[in-house]
């Protein structure tokens, strides 16, 4: 937890995310999520939700945000275990390594720390491929509790979740031998179940569609479902996008040499955990490699997938020589020397900087921080030496560096993130009557900051600016420009570094001023 609390709101996702729930509390506009001051299409509303929950107890702030993000990644550690025991009752060490694998994940890890809609998704997702999986108790699948999480994922992110649990029901007798024997029961139940799904969404989309206008009505009901599904296999990126990605996913186990020989020893027949692990991963990556829009992030769901694959297979390896068992090249080695390479740069960087061999301003600001933490990374190399419980080493290792940058990050590189002074200055301007736009499209980064009120002006190069400057003299615009004179130092009313460029804010006159002249922007 203590991670998540180390700096605060990342721009633009964590941002956004919090000046909608913002917006919709301000304006009581619960139905309808809205962002700077018209209606916002692109997401459905059950975040929104949990975050205004805590709001009306504990008042409107960032803790209760940041603690749910906690508690919904809690639930899915929990989620993963218990789907874990029930496809493999045989194997506790299975359920007991799960857990280990998915929290040492470290782009999920660090991912988790924003306020987005993943994490919610990913535990909705366990949620109803647990509802699938028989227990101790119950052969049969629980059909009502399949349908609520797939309402609930549906109202997190939209008709997406159903691409995330489709296919192990759909390919349920390969894996379920209830499924097997009751085959009708299974589809009518399921299919009763994805329609009650469906309800939910639909119930909400039709009300909110009433209630947001014929603007927000033609971008919810259309453009988010069938222009979607249009340009969704235009492949944009290739088929292969994903190839390379993966293994970011799963680090550090992909530097692992012991896993790839227990994922590579696997042999029919497998046993239903396996099948329904295939079921599910092998489906939802091809129909991802698919659809044009890639990113990294869209198969964060599937982590407790490849955490069941791994534990599964790692646990179930029997070496057919007693040396492959225990022998060091098997060992995390590579993880070790990743660790310690990192650990002796960052020792040596001050060093470097000093000596004029590395002038790069990122790498310069990590040089007042990076002796002690090199110092850290040189013992986290240190627990991977060859021994007994590698899984865990390598969970630990993984955590315990995912932290570690991230403090370093926050130490050294937050305040070119970090908007939380300009929305404060933006907010004082609001409150003094001075109007503000935005040089470039807008996301909300200041609204939830600075607690705005009102819509913020979305300006392009050209023409725009200098007619909302004289009809604005008094107003402010925010900009973002590659580089700053030391001119644009003294009149400007505010510049910092921001996400390696420069984000000032001027006086509208003054900044027309300088622009007069420019082309418009296409």
């Amino acid at each position: 937890m203590a991670a998540i609390f180390m700096h605060g709101p990342m721009p633009m996702y964590s941002t956004r995310t919090l000046s909608v729930a913002w917006e919709m509390w301000h304006q009581h506009s619960f139905i309808v999520p809205m962002l700077n001051g018209a209606p916002y299409s692109d997401k459905t509303p059950m975040l929104y939700w949990l975050i205004h929950a805590g709001w009306a107890i504990a008042g409107v702030g960032d803790i209760w945000p940041r603690v749910l993000e906690v508690m919904m990644g809690a639930a899915e550690l929990v989620l993963a275990t218990v789907l874990a025991r029930r496809l493999f009752p045989e194997r506790v060490a299975v359920a007991q390594a799960t857990p280990w694998v998915l929290c040492a994940f470290t782009y999920a890890f660090l991912f988790g720390l924003q306020t987005m809609y993943e994490v919610l998704l990913a535990a909705c997702v366990l949620a109803a491929l647990v509802s699938l999986t028989p227990s101790s108790r119950r052969e049969a699948p629980r059909f009502i509790g399949f349908a609520l999480a797939l309402g609930i994922g549906l109202l997190t992110k939209g008709p997406v979740m159903l691409l995330h649990v489709a296919f192990p029901w759909l390919l349920g007798p390969l894996w379920n031998d209830w499924a097997r024997r009751e085959s009708r029961r299974w589809y009518a139940g399921g299919l009763l179940a994805v329609l009650t799904g469906c309800a939910m969404l639909l119930a909400w989309a039709l009300t909110a569609a009433s209630i947001g206008g014929p603007a927000y009505r033609e971008q919810l009901l259309f453009h988010q479902t069938a222009g979607r599904v249009v340009e969704a296999f235009a492949h944009a990126k290739p088929l292969w996008w994903y190839l390379p990605v993966l293994p970011l996913l799963v680090f550090p186990f992909a530097l692992w040499p012991r896993l790839w020989f227990a994922l590579c020893a696997l042999r029919r027949p497998f046993e239903p955990g396996l099948r329904f692990v295939f079921a599910w991963l092998v489906p939802v990556l091809l129909v991802f490699s698919l659809i044009s829009g890639k990113q990294p992030y869209y198969l964060l769901p599937e982590c407790a997938g490849f955490a069941l694959l791994f534990a599964a297979a790692v646990t179930r390896w029997q070496p057919n020589h007693a040396s492959l068992a225990t022998s060091r090249w098997l060992s995390p080695w590579p993880l070790a020397v990743l660790a310690v390479g990192a650990g002796l740069f960052l020792m040596a960087l001050p060093q470097l900087i000093a000596h004029g061999l590395i002038r790069d301003t990122q790498l310069v600001a990590l040089g007042a921080f990076s002796t002690a933490f090199g110092v850290l990374y040189l013992l986290l190399g240190g627990l991977l030496l060859p021994g007994r419980s590698e899984l865990h080493r390598i969970a630990l290792v993984g955590l315990l560096g995912a932290v570690a940058a991230n403090g370093l990050f926050t130490l050294t590189w937050w305040p070119a993130f970090d908007l939380k002074p300009v929305a404060v200055l933006l907010a004082r301007a609001e409150a003094q009557g001075r109007p503000v736009a935005n040089l470039e499209t807008y996301d909300g980064q200041f609204d939830f900051l600075g607690r705005l009120t009102l819509p913020i002006a979305q300006l392009s190069e050209g023409e725009s600016v200098q007619v909302w400057a004289k009809a604005h003299p008094q107003g402010l615009i925010v900009s973002y420009p590659a580089t700053v004179t030391s001119l644009d130092r003294r009149i400007a009313l505010y510049v910092q570094p921001f996400r390696g460029v420069w984000l000032t804010i001027w006086p509208a006159s003054e900044l027309a001023a300088g622009r007069e002249g420019l082309p418009k922007a296409n």
